[in-house]
């Protein structure tokens, strides 16, 4: 009896080892069958991204990364899916495809990248200076992002020049409204306006028009001291530029441009001359 129960278990043990051999076997051939066609997909992906038709191919790549997700192409394969949006500039869908991307690969080799194009996305929504603001300052924020946790990178130069374009885009939405409330002899929100261009956008090309603007208004108020400071300032920094003549002006009535000076001088003499010449 005993020797029946032994060869019993045997039996059972050999039957149990050999069922879980097949499913091993089963399970890989399964896996390797998913990760091919997770290949597949992807390679029509890219076919259709080289062919023109980018939301077929972000379409193959989101399969691709559903098909096999702890695949190392599944991240490649997400990544595709929201560049392919952002080449056809549904900026929308790419933004949805890179936060999801940043939320489930953090720790990927390409996760810099993401953060640029996310960034990207948000700045070519920007319009003007005149539309929502949105846009723009989350792709300040980000491109500081970017500038801060990967400063060694390429992302991080691009990214500063951007930012230098969104600061002069910036200061220009202050100096629209700013002369908006001049029109509406609002002068203190307008002498707020350009303050905020001269203290936080001074790297700007308005950082000039600014400092007038403040000589200007402070003069036209009644408040000449405070005038005056700004046009030191703006005479400190600029000036041989037109602002800084045009603030001189205010304190000199009777200044005329040397240039016309000399031009009209020139051409008193030469009509002096050709009339002189009628009577020799």
């Amino acid at each position: 009896m005993k020797i029946f129960i032994r060869i019993t278990l045997i039996v059972f043990t050999l039957l149990l080892i050999s069922c879980s051999s097949n499913k091993e076997k089963i399970s890989v051939i399964k896996e390797k069958d998913i990760e091919l066609q997770m290949i597949d997909s992807y390679k029509e992906g890219m076919k259709a991204f080289n062919d023109g038709d980018v939301l077929f191919a972000a379409q193959k790549f989101n399969e691709a990364e559903l098909l096999y997700p702890q695949s190392d192409w599944a991240p490649r394969s997400a990544l595709m899916a929201a560049y392919s949006y952002y080449f056809q500039n549904y900026y929308g869908d790419a933004i949805y495809e890179l936060e999801r991307f940043i939320k489930t690969y953090p720790y990927d080799s390409r996760i810099d990248y993401a953060h640029f194009l996310l960034a990207m996305c948000f700045y070519e929504k920007i319009v003007d200076e005149t539309k929502d603001l949105g846009p723009l300052l989350k792709a300040e924020k980000k491109f500081k992002f970017i500038i801060k946790k990967y400063p060694e990178t390429d992302f991080a130069l691009d990214a500063q020049f951007k930012l230098d374009l969104i600061y002069d885009i910036l200061a220009s939405k202050e100096m629209y409204i700013g002369k908006h409330y001049i029109k509406k002899e609002k002068w203190i929100p307008a002498i707020n306006r350009f303050k905020k261009v001269v203290d936080d956008y001074e790297t700007t090309i308005y950082v000039e028009e600014a400092l007038h603007r403040l000589v200007e208004i402070y003069y036209k108020i009644g408040l000449v001291n405070q005038s005056k400071k700004y046009a030191n300032l703006l005479g400190y920094n600029y000036q041989s530029g037109e602002w800084y003549t045009e603030s001189y002006k205010l304190f000199n009535k009777n200044y005329e441009d040397p240039m016309k000076k000399i031009k009209k001088k020139k051409k008193g003499n030469f009509i002096s001359r050709k009339f002189k010449s009628l009577f020799d």
